[in-house]
């Protein structure tokens, strides 16, 4: 018993790790990835359908992954998909055509946003949920978030930081972008070492693993859901929306937008979305005393609805200090949806589904993400319109909140009910 706790804990601390690089490498990359397309002859159109193929390529992968997951191994689909991040980056690093470009973006896992793609999110949860009490779920999830959080702050820091350090010393701009994609290559590298690492523990038991074959190939299309389906459908399609609004602000498209509206350099940029993502990630850990105190869904909706009003007056700041204090202060409190957002996912569908309801939710979430680059890229591309976006962003946004809240607002997890 002592063997099998001790295997959970280090497995967790694991996860914690490659939750860590995975997102510092998402961030170190963002921050640059517009400017080093723009620097490669990449029109604003060509960025952003480039943008919009990597969440589209992204989401077919993460179908593919999580759905088999608890099935073939969720380890073996975790080492996948860090391997379909080495493969991305390397293809970015060595070449400027736009073909090669697409491929890379399509079968390979990069993160425009700054936020999570790909499978990992899933399987992560599912197996950091069987190992977790009900009452310790959102917590872990929170503190889970936060090591993201000050991750992707550190990876954006480091990005525009090294970028701006290889120029000073005399390189191009393109190469000084170059020299990130191959970092971001080389963290890829690092999770596979560290996933290769679990142990068995993560696993779903035996008896779920064998479940799918027995099922009828009709029941198979199901993708793992069945007495959760109808719940997992309802919050698919809500999540959908919010992250089709993400889309139209993705970090790489917002450092684009600061750096022609305010002139700002790379290394400020890196500055920029460190200090936003440190107070994303602080306002993540909040969130589980506040869903302690206000349930779950209300905390989701009470704090993301101010936050996307800040986001409508990103674009209304005359000067650079004060768009960015704007952008700070949405997100000390943008991001305590998600750790609430993962947790009521996770408490409202059956627990032999949780790997299915994540990637599905997931998925939905990449589906609207992928969308909205392709509308986005030309509106930044013209000055007058360059502040759309963000309009866009948060209305659709204040109304999935409202939506949220019409659905689920009286819908309890077991934990809200004891």
């Amino acid at each position: 018993m002592k063997d099998a706790s001790q295997r959970t804990a280090r497995d967790v601390r694991l996860l914690f790790a490659t939750r860590a690089v995975r997102l510092f490498a998402y961030g170190f990359l963002s921050v640059v990835l517009v400017l080093y397309l723009a620097a490669a002859g990449l029109s604003e159109a060509s960025i952003g359908l480039l943008l919009t193929l990597t969440l589209a390529g992204d989401t077919v992968i993460s179908l593919y992954l999580t759905t088999r997951a608890d099935r073939v191994g969720r380890r073996a689909m975790l080492l996948a998909g860090a391997a379909l991040m080495i493969f991305a980056g390397a293809l970015f690093a060595v070449t400027r055509s736009f073909a090669l470009l697409l491929l890379a973006a399509t079968v390979g896992v990069i993160s425009p946003a700054g936020n999570e793609v790909g499978p990992f999110l899933a399987i992560e949860q599912a197996a950091l949920s069987e190992s977790l009490p009900a009452g310790r779920r959102t917590q872990a999830f929170a503190w889970y978030q936060l090591c993201g959080a000050f991750a992707t702050a550190l990876g954006s820091l480091a990005g525009g930081g090294l970028a701006s350090v290889l120029q000073r010393a005399g390189l191009a701009p393109l190469a000084s972008y170059r020299a990130v994609v191959v970092g971001y290559g080389a963290l890829g590298a690092a999770l596979v070492v560290l996933f290769a690492r679990l142990s068995q523990a993560v696993e779903a038991p035996a008896a779920r693993r064998m479940a799918p074959a027995a099922r009828p190939s009709f029941l198979q299309s199901s993708l793992g859901l069945s007495r959760s389906r109808a719940v997992v459908l309802k919050l698919s399609a809500l999540f959908s929306v919010d992250a089709f609004a993400g889309g139209f602000v993705v970090q790489a498209f917002v450092a684009w937008w600061f750096h022609r509206r305010f002139g700002a350099a790379p290394a400020l940029l890196g500055g920029i979305f460190f200090g936003a993502n440190v107070l994303a990630g602080l306002s993540a850990l909040s969130a589980a005393w506040v869903a302690r105190r206000i349930g779950l869904v209300r905390t989701m909706v009470f704090t993301h609805l101010p936050s996307n009003v800040l986001l409508l007056l990103v674009p209304l700041m005359p000067t650079l200090p004060l768009a960015m204090t704007v952008l700070f202060l949405r997100f000390s409190i943008s991001q305590m949806d998600v750790p609430t957002r993962q947790s009521f996912t996770m408490a409202v569908v059956d627990p032999g589904e949780r790997s299915a309801a994540a990637g599905v939710t997931g998925i939905a979430r990449t589906v609207g993400s992928s969308i909205s680059p392709l509308v986005a890229g030309p509106l930044y591309a013209v000055p007058a319109l360059a502040s759309v976006p963000f309009f866009i962003a948060g209305g659709l946004k204040i109304l999935y909140d409202l939506a949220l809240l019409v659905a689920f607002g009286r819908v309890a997890p077991p934990e809200e009910r004891q």
